[in-house]
């Protein structure tokens, strides 16, 4: 990895910390500080690392400018009974065009992801997603993109790139690598009707803000997901006052957490990012607190990871094949280890979308076939292999 794209976290922070309770997280994690440099990788599990760039932040200038209290933040709680090791990266600076700070951050985040380190990214403007997502082209994979936001920031093609359009970037740009992208969390009112129209005949996954307040409906689609962004815009503002564009619906605070904590438990989610924290914006550190707690949640989550599909056979899993009408059997698999269910697509053998063979699903979907209906995320995933 090239260590010359991050710079250590703010001497400040750093000297809070060594003076908090020795139990405290920050206490208890390796640090990029001045003093003691960059961290050993070696058996590293979490890395954290913030992205110090906003400039093509849409109506939130000076986000990303500075991360120290989320940090600070962060580094004040304790940390729960985990078993990983957990390194502090520093920041990567903005570079001298944005593109630079994009190359940077994908070549981090590549460098962590091909270790096995799931990555904790702290923005900087909601279209460092884009970098994100395109490190996994060297990963030579295709990737699940999960976006936790009130928006769809689609855009249009010919925009320059920006957190309101960096989406049609990622849905069209070459090598195209996604299979699929999930929203949760739209408000109707922000998206034109012939946006939501099209992610619909794309065959990916929307969800009101209203249907995913039944948080069950949220983990089957974060435990399919390789990468998950967060638009901190997607709090209410009563709840995350930080951000420019904050609005007075959205999730509450709590719900963010639950939503970190289900991305964390995931096997297969790899970077985790929350974006658009605008100090300038924030009252009494109350946003940069929650976004502290929602990656704790996250960690947490991390280290209570099952080790389900794809790192277990299918021999460890209970079998249940559905006869529909007309139409092949949907087979079902239950995970001996945790009970979480799957649903089996039909692909060829030397077909490029293997890794989604399996796709993740609730008790509910199994009922549903019961009932010779099929289900919604079974259809969508054949759809796209049509």
């Amino acid at each position: 990895m090239n260590t010359d794209f991050l710079s250590p976290i703010d001497e400040k922070v750093f000297a809070h910390t060594m003076v908090q309770s020795a139990k405290t997280l920050g206490r208890n994690i390796e640090i990029h500080s001045i003093q003691n440099g960059l961290p050993d990788l070696n058996g590293a599990d979490i890395a954290i690392v913030g992205v110090k760039e906003g400039r093509n932040s849409v109506n939130n200038k000076g986000c990303g400018e500075d991360l120290s209290a989320i940090r600070q933040g962060l580094y004040e709680l304790f940390p729960g009974q985990w078993n990983t090791k957990i390194v502090d990266l520093g920041n990567i600076e903005s570079g001298n065009k944005v593109e630079d700070t994009y190359f940077a951050t994908s070549e981090v985040v590549a460098s962590l992801v091909k270790k096995n380190i799931a990555v904790v990214l702290i923005g900087g403007s909601q279209d460092i997603t884009y970098a994100n997502y395109r490190a996994y082209d060297k990963l030579e994979q295709t990737i699940n993109l999960a976006v936790v936001d009130s928006r769809f920031d689609l855009g249009t093609l010919e925009e320059e790139i920006n957190s309101h359009s960096y989406l049609s970037k990622i849905i069209m740009e070459e090598p195209n690598n996604l299979f699929n992208y999930s929203n949760l969390g739209y408000q109707t009112y922000f998206n034109s009707q012939e946006e939501i129209n099209l992610l619909q005949n794309l065959y990916f996954d929307t969800f009101r803000l209203g249907e995913v307040k039944k948080l069950e409906l949220v983990e089957p689609i974060l435990r399919d997901a390789d990468i998950v962004s967060v638009d901190i815009g997607s709090v209410r503002l009563s709840d995350a006052p930080g951000n420019k564009n904050a609005a007075p619906n959205g999730f509450y605070g709590e719900e963010l957490c639950a939503i970190a904590r289900y991305a964390g438990i995931s096997d297969k989610v790899t970077s985790f990012g929350v974006y658009e924290y605008n100090g300038r914006y924030d009252h009494n550190n109350q946003t940069a607190n929650l976004i502290s707690q929602a990656i704790w949640y996250f960690i947490e989550g991390v280290n209570f990871r099952a080790k389900d599909y794809p790192y277990s056979s299918k021999e460890s899993y209970q079998k249940f094949s559905v006869v529909l009408e007309d139409d092949d059997p949907i087979n079902f698999y239950k995970s001996n280890k945790s009970g979480r269910w799957w649903m089996e697509i039909n692909l060829i053998s030397d077909n490029k979308y293997k890794r989604h063979a399996l796709i993740p699903c609730a008790y509910q979907d199994y009922v549903q076939a019961i009932e010779q209906k099929i289900p919604e995320r079974w259809y969508k995933a054949q759809q796209k292999l049509t």
